[in-house]
């Protein structure tokens, strides 16, 4: 006789999760599933078998559903259903007015992922068929088959910090637009002036100097003699500094600005391309400032969370890259353990073998896309200061066994960040070398 292997955590988290959905979605009620639009709303009330016991269509906004809630109720009770759960696909901001209504009435309501509902088209009758009955019917049945999750209800706190990153993430965005088209333009109208720092757009005497001159060397050579030019530009400079966050002129770079302005000759074809990239300095100034005011309320959601001195706890990691990774995952309390979290960014391992075949394990890339990015760039900070992630990623690209390539090992120390990062906040203990798996070289330089 064989005996049976104990099952995993994972098979038993699975077990809990369905049986949590089977006691919503009970045998004695029936599904109404809504097909979510605009100004048109398909309602299908079925049962456990997929059938059809009422279908209508409403041509009114999801603001307006109440009735039609009441009309779907009311055809369960006929078909002698005990009462109904409401079922949706989370379509724009419409499932939350679901949620309310839904709420509103003691009923629950269940979302079902829109890729689960593309999918299910084709099993339906073999062909990639779509229509809004076709589409309700489908979030119906393959929400008693329990292909479901139970929506975030997030608090003010919490539901504020995700639009707060989002708009950081936008204005992080629209930066490196701008920073990357005053680079180009320049490299093709001025190149010389690139030269002027070694990293000139991240200087802020760089970057004041050229908005005073708008991006034209032609505004310094108006001086006629580079002392002269220096004189007045010091002068504007000193006013416009502190618009960059800074105040005190580096004189090198100044005297390489004037430098190239002189010994470069303007063709008048290039005007054009410097007066754009003077736009783009405008642009790439107010996407820093937009950036910095939003991390500030965001470091401040994270006070009234009493979450700051947890955020900060980790060597390399700020409390900015903290509340962008939050402002994504929602309170990690509601997530089961922490791999549910790193599967929630996508940096979950899946495997590709059969049989006596092992394929390329990669990482699935599904779930928020925002949190990946907000996790990647963390795991690039800390890198370079917690001596903890550094000795992780040094042993991970070159073990002799299975060794890792550089942006693998970048993956690797984001997820780690991920599921540490839930430890710390669920159970409120600041972040420790020792028990996040440092060696004991990387314990003594971080003591």
């Amino acid at each position: 006789m064989f005996e049976a292997s104990p099952l995993s955590r994972g098979a038993k988290r699975r077990n809990d999760r369905l049986t949590r959905f089977r006691e919503i979605v009970g045998r004695d009620y029936a599904v109404v599933a809504i097909d979510l639009a605009a100004k048109k709303q398909v309602i299908v009330v079925a049962d456990h078998d997929s059938r059809i016991l009422a279908r209508k269509t409403f041509t009114f906004t999801p603001w307006k559903l109440g009735p039609a809630i009441a009309w779907a109720r009311t055809q369960a009770e006929v078909a002698g259903f005990a009462g109904i759960v409401l079922a949706c696909e989370p379509t724009g901001h419409r499932w939350k007015v679901v949620a309310d209504l839904a709420a509103a009435v003691g009923a629950q309501m269940v979302c079902v992922q829109p890729m689960v509902v593309a999918r299910a088209r084709e099993t339906e009758d073999f062909t990639r068929d779509k229509s809004d009955d076709k589409d309700a019917l489908l979030i119906a049945r393959l929400t008693t088959q329990l292909h479901i999750y139970l929506p975030e209800h997030a608090d003010q706190h919490w539901a504020r910090l995700r639009h707060l990153g989002v708009r950081r993430t936008e204005q992080l965005t629209r930066r490196a637009a701008a920073r990357q088209q005053i680079r180009d333009l320049l490299d093709s109208a001025w190149p010389q002036v690139l030269d002027s720092a070694a990293q000139p757009l991240d200087s802020a005497t760089w970057l004041a100097t050229m908005t005073i001159i708008g991006c034209d060397p032609r505004t310094i050579t108006a001086y006629r003699s580079p002392a002269r030019a220096r004189t007045r530009l010091r002068a504007r400079l000193h006013r416009e500094l502190p618009r960059w966050g800074a105040h005190r002129i580096h004189g090198p770079i100044l005297t390489a600005i004037i430098t190239s302005a002189f010994a470069t000759t303007m063709p008048p074809e290039r005007t054009g391309a410097l007066e754009r990239a003077h736009y783009g300095l405008n642009d790439f100034h107010h996407a820093t400032v937009e950036c910095r005011q939003v991390e500030s309320h965001m470091l401040a959601v994270l006070d009234e969370l009493q979450l700051t001195a947890l955020a900060s706890s980790i060597p390399g990691v700020t409390a900015v890259s903290v509340a962008a990774i939050l402002a994504e995952t929602g309170d990690l309390s509601r997530f089961d353990s922490a791999r549910a979290v790193v599967k929630h960014a996508g940096l979950c391992p899946r495997e590709n073998s059969s049989g006596s075949y092992q394929g390329t394990t990669t990482i699935s890339g599904r779930g928020r896309p925002r949190l990946r990015t907000a996790a990647w760039r963390a795991a690039f900070g800390a890198l370079r200061h917690n001596p903890v992630y550094a000795a992780r990623y040094q042993h991970l690209t070159t073990r002799t066994h299975n060794r890792l390539q550089p942006n693998q090992a970048y993956v690797a120390i984001a997820a780690a960040l991920l599921r540490q990062l839930h430890v710390v906040i669920t159970t409120a203990t600041p972040w420790d070398p020792t028990l996040a798996g440092a060696p004991q070289s990387a314990e003594v330089s971080a003591a």
